[in-house]
């Protein structure tokens, strides 16, 4: 839990933890997953991303994966060689032949992914029919979204580590911040499209509503800048 302006750790009620788990649930899509023509795994400070390209790629639902993201203020300690350098590491320390991991090391946001990773798939003389995009659990409808404006012709199907919002706030450590992730990824979803940075996802009047309750109640380090 993150401390409060007091100091002591916030304490998350009973309704905030539903409000939070109906976005977790909204954020994912729920995809029937099947072999694509390529894997791509999103960068971010999660190495679990990476960790579950491999399980994929493994369950041979694609025959090469591209890693693809730079650096953000919130990952350059953990990763200072770039996110999608670090994966590419991780997947040949777990096996994954060199020949199946592509790197795309410069991708700064949702939007570049999906483009950088065409381009660097492309100059492997790689043209897919489908992509399997990996991401946080939370990125999944977002990132939906967002490969589908960004690169339409390519059917798009999502993944994320099977892990509900418990298990993962706990590996996280701080609760308050994985509700403020969820928070500020579905204000992206709302407002992104307006942008032309992706296409408009239905929104659920109860999702909204619990996006409202938990801005409202102070979950608000990640919303966009006013």
């Amino acid at each position: 839990m993150a401390d409060n302006a007091e100091g002591e750790p916030r304490v998350i009620s009973a309704q905030e933890w539903r409000d939070a788990e109906l976005i977790w649930d909204y954020h994912q899509m729920h995809h029937e997953l099947r072999p694509c023509s390529a894997g791509i795994g999103l960068g971010s400070h999660d190495l679990g991303v990476a960790s579950h390209t491999v399980d994929l790629y493994r369950r041979g639902l694609f025959p090469v994966m591209v890693f693809t993201g730079g650096n953000s203020p919130t990952t350059k300690a953990r990763f200072p060689r770039g996110e999608a350098v670090h994966y590419r590491e991780h997947a040949l320390e777990l096996g994954v032949p060199e020949e199946a991991v592509l790197v795309e090391p410069t991708a700064a946001n949702t939007g570049q992914n999906a483009v950088f990773s065409r381009q660097v798939l492309a100059e492997a003389g790689i043209v897919p029919e489908s992509v399997l995009v990996v991401c946080k659990p939370y990125e999944e409808r977002r990132s939906y979204a967002t490969f589908k404006k960004m690169w339409p012709e390519v059917e798009v199907v999502c993944a994320s580590e099977p892990v509900g919002l418990t298990e993962y706030a706990e590996g996280i450590g701080d609760a308050k911040l994985v509700i403020d992730m969820l928070v500020g990824a579905l204000q992206r979803l709302m407002e992104y499209p307006k942008q032309g940075f992706a296409v408009p996802q239905d929104v659920p009047e109860d999702v909204a509503a619990a996006f409202k309750r938990l801005a409202d109640s102070g979950f608000d380090s990640r919303l966009l800048p006013r």
